[in-house]
């Protein structure tokens, strides 16, 4: 004859009764159980009746899984005290044929802490049909939730220090693991986050460095597949430093000397439309030394915002790159954050920072550019349509120089204004939502990782379709697709936002850039701005 057991449900909570059962049938479906093995674990199911299973079920702790473990023997012959039993109806007490599903048991509180284990040891392997996968043999394809980290995977995290992690580190008031998967080199858990992700973190980061010191990295971010929290466990010996073929402060060095040379060529006119008599009249230069010195002192200005924020929010920042440029001196400077940023708010602080900085002083020069009459009596001559270029300029011009701007008719200035009006732009541009600009950081700060990518699609396809008409936005496409696209490296904890007096802060650099740049649609005719008083 031939003899079947069905279980339905979850078969851990069977090794709180007898761990012959766990080891024979249950817990290891790769290979069939010996026929007296089977037996043996048959006879002890019979002392077990479903309204027992009840006590050691708790289905709102673990996710619901049916498992069908099936076992035939041929020619089994039942001993004399069983056949009673053996001729028992199905459901009654002689014979257990189904043990009732998960989802229909009643938990009981006092063995929460016993299923906690049993919990964590089945998470502990990845669930296949037909058999069990360790969790080594897992492959994540998904997207990165560590994006921009360069990860030597060569390094795995024990599976001991795993289950510490679950059992230890992680729990009810933080995060609580349902599941886990292995990350290049380190682990990831999915599972609820519990109160508000920043005080978990808190919690998580002093339990992980109680346990293990330093030796571990914790991640909280929001997983890009289904944009639902998750934990990310890295050893520290993992996230490799960048490195560079060159020393930093070469590099830096040689991109600085450029820079002051198209600093002091962009002030001076008479050698921009031959810059090879630049060799044989060296002592123009000096003629642009005004100019590159205002402008050089908003992109300091705007360097020392960074640093100074940085300084006090723990971030390292490394050499600024200054990117030179034929049309206005300079396109800014490259930073490069060297190592992991805590939280998005501080993010937002140092990138803001920057912008503010250079824009205050910016705003403050060109205003006594306005306000004050040239030195030497004539100034810089330029045709008004030169102020419809910027909508934040323009409106100041015609707000303080009043009917003296009028199209067609040339306008003498303080060639202040042209100097601090270059170091705006340079500003602005920094301020673009794309990449790792300021504003790609203020971006992503501010809404996160998603919505920031967008941005910086649009923003490139916008700059693209500005350089059909002028050469500054096709040079900037290049430097963002090449040098600043990004991704930003990953923040520990990605899913608190920052205060709302450092939002509006940021929505500030983004709104000043977009008025320097945009141009000024209103011609500058007395008719005009009285049809709109």
């Amino acid at each position: 004859m031939s003899t079947s057991v069905i279980l339905r449900g979850d078969c851990s909570p069977l090794l709180l009764y007898s761990p012959a059962i766990c080891s024979s049938c249950f817990c290891d479906l790769r290979s069939p159980p010996s026929s007296a093995t089977f037996v043996a674990s048959c006879r002890r199911l019979k002392r077990y009746r479903a309204r027992d299973l009840k006590l050691c079920l708790a289905p709102k702790l673990y996710e619901t899984r049916r498992i069908v473990c099936r076992a035939t023997e041929t020619q089994i012959e039942p001993e004399n005290n069983d056949d009673k039993e053996n001729d028992a109806p199905a459901g009654s007490e002689g014979e257990e044929s189904e043990v009732d599903s998960p989802a229909e048991q009643v938990p009981q509180p006092d063995s929460q802490p016993i299923m906690l284990n049993q919990i964590n040891n089945v998470n502990g392997e990845a669930k296949a049909e037909g058999g069990t996968v360790e969790v080594e043999d897992v492959q994540v394809t998904s997207g990165s939730p560590l994006p921009g980290l360069k990860l030597d995977e060569s390094f795995r995290i024990p599976k001991e220090t795993v289950d510490i992690l679950k059992d230890q580190v992680f729990g009810f008031d933080t995060f609580f693991v349902t599941s886990q998967e292995p990350y290049e080199g380190g682990v990831l858990f999915k599972g609820n986050l519990r109160g508000q992700a920043a005080k978990s973190w808190d919690k998580l980061t002093k339990r992980l460095h109680t346990k293990f010191g330093n030796e571990y990295k914790l991640f909280l971010l929001i997983n890009p597949e289904d944009d639902k929290p998750i934990a990310v466990v890295v050893p520290r010996k993992t996230l490799q430093p960048e490195t560079t073929a060159v020393p930093e402060w070469f590099a830096a060095g040689a991109f600085g000397i450029v820079t002051v040379f198209t600093l002091l060529l962009r002030n001076v006119p008479q050698l921009q439309s031959n810059l090879l008599s630049t060799v044989d009249n060296p002592e123009l230069l000096y003629n642009g030394l005004p100019g590159a010195l205002v402008t050089a002192l908003i992109l300091g200005v705007h360097e020392l915002g960074h640093i100074i924020v940085a300084k006090d929010a723990g971030i390292m920042l490394g050499v600024p790159y200054f990117v030179p440029s034929w049309q206005i001196g300079s396109f800014g400077a490259i930073t490069r954050i060297r190592n992991i940023v805590s939280k998005r708010q501080d993010l937002l602080k140092v990138a803001a920072a920057g912008p503010l900085a250079g824009f205050s002083l910016g705003f403050v020069l060109l205003l006594l550019g306005f306000f004050l009459p040239p030195s030497d009596g004539i100034g810089t001559i330029v045709d008004p349509t030169v102020f419809h270029e910027s909508f934040l300029v323009g409106s100041l011009a015609k707000l303080l120089l009043g009917d003296a701007l009028k199209e067609g008719s040339p306008i003498s200035i303080n060639p202040l204004v042209i100097w601090a009006w270059a170091g705006l732009l340079i500003n602005a541009i920094n301020s673009i939502p794309a990449g790792e600009l300021d504003g790609g950081r203020i971006s992503f700060a501010i809404w996160g990782r998603k919505t920031s990518s967008r941005f910086t699609a649009a923003s490139i396809i916008l700059l693209g379709l500005s350089s059909l008409f002028n050469d500054i936005a096709f040079f900037w496409v290049v430097l963002i697709f090449f040098l600043q696209r990004g991704p930003i490296a990953p923040i520990s904890e990605e899913i608190t936002d920052p205060d709302d007096k450092y939002i509006y802060l940021g929505v500030l650099v983004l709104v000043l850039g977009l008025l320097v740049c945009l141009p000024y649609p209103i011609p500058f005719r007395e008719d005009v701005m009285t049809s709109f008083l």
